[in-house]
């Protein structure tokens, strides 16, 4: 048995794809839905989620919404990207953007902090999500 999951970002659906489990973090830890779960609704931190489709398929995203019930599982995240796609020279790059920032930030009004912040944690997944595979 399969799980039917469909994966929507603001830009419109990502991916549609039947998967055997998926594995996503939350606030209060990992969790990994098979088929037949109860039904949830679970809030997504920033943090690498995998599936089990035709492989093991690994992805970034920048936090979100998981729901999920009769086998159907549906995925609303800000942004997604599949690790493969991931570009580790620009992700590093991004990285160090966002350090700047934070470190303009301290004397700098016009620094939105919060912004920056999300920015770096978003960065290091991508380099953390993209070097584990």
């Amino acid at each position: 048995m399969l799980i039917d999951v469909t994966i929507n970002t603001p830009r419109g659906l990502y991916k549609q794809t039947k998967a055997s489990i998926v594995n996503v973090v939350s606030p209060d830890g990992q969790r990994g839905i098979l088929p037949n779960h109860m039904p949830i609704v679970v809030s997504l931190t920033v943090s690498k989620m995998t599936m089990e489709e035709e492989k093991r398929e690994a992805y970034a995203i920048s936090g979100g919404v998981l729901y999920f019930h009769n086998n159907q599982c549906m995925i609303l995240t800000p942004a997604i990207e599949n690790v493969n796609d991931i570009d580790l020279e620009r992700a590093i790059k991004a990285k160090e953007r966002a350090e700047q920032r934070l470190a303009r930030g301290v004397n700098d009004e016009n620094v939105d902090m919060a912004r920056a912040q999300v920015a770096l944690q978003r960065a290091i997944n991508r380099i953390n999500a993209k070097q584990q595979g």
